[in-house]
């Protein structure tokens, strides 16, 4: 039986600075539970409602009420499963391939596909602005569909960590040269900028080429979705 402060705990780590606090995030959904549960990720306690819908199980397996459940997750019509994990420590950055560099991208759900497809893409490394939604937020672990188990994700500034590196910085812009006519090396940075100004000033003067998607439409369309543009970078990159 869950108590009270079980249930109160576990609804905390909706919110950021529980998360931070306690080093511990909340997922949702059958599959990304399972996902995460043959990952290196700590597991503190998987809640369901059915518990054939774990196939892992262990004292870390607890049954609970549909109502209980409903009262612990953060979605308004809950899955039948909820894990609670350990934040992992983000491992040093790996400069041998190619890095993902995000610069304040706010929507959880594109950061979550970003993720995803950094994971589809062989993108080991993906290092975030300070400002840059948090990962283990649920919305973006939602879209994520367990894709973060398999990628370095680290928040930092981005700013410093660019003016100090020894690879190729390329930036996507919209009045940057044809994505389709670059030479790609074998490893650098990419930085994708926020959703809705693209990429600061602050980290622009940092990037040695700005690579821009060729528009074929009509020119009403002011931009390319941030995660869209990220999935024609990468497939660009792993292409050549």
């Amino acid at each position: 039986m869950v108590v009270k402060s079980q249930i109160k705990f576990i609804k905390s780590l909706q919110q950021k600075k529980y998360r931070n606090l306690h080093s511990m995030f909340v997922v949702e959904g059958v599959k990304t539970v399972n996902e995460l549960l043959l990952s290196d990720l700590k597991v503190e306690n998987v809640y369901t409602v059915d518990k054939d819908s774990i196939p892992f199980q262990s004292n870390y397996c607890q049954l609970v009420s549909t109502s209980d459940l409903q009262k612990m997750s953060g979605l308004k019509t809950p899955n039948k499963v909820l894990g609670a994990f350990r934040i992992p420590e983000p491992q040093p950055l790996d400069f041998k391939n190619w890095i993902l560099v995000l610069d304040s991208v706010k929507d959880p759900g594109n950061l979550g596909t970003i993720i995803r497809l950094c994971d589809w893409f062989g993108i080991k490394q993906l290092a975030c602005s300070t400002d840059t939604v948090d990962c283990y937020n649920p919305k973006v672990l939602q879209a994520t569909m367990g894709s973060i188990t398999r990628v370095n994700i680290v928040y930092t500034d981005i700013e410093e960590l660019i003016a100090t590196c020894n690879v190729p910085v390329f930036g996507a812009f919209m009045e940057g040269i044809s994505i389709y006519s670059e030479q790609w090396p074998a490893n650098g940075i990419l930085v994708m900028g926020n959703e809705a100004h693209g990429i600061s000033k602050t980290i622009e003067k940092f990037v040695a080429r700005k690579i821009g998607i060729p528009q074929y439409g009509k020119s009403t369309t002011e931009s390319l979705n941030v995660a869209t543009a990220t999935a024609i970078f990468l497939n660009e990159i792993r292409r050549s």
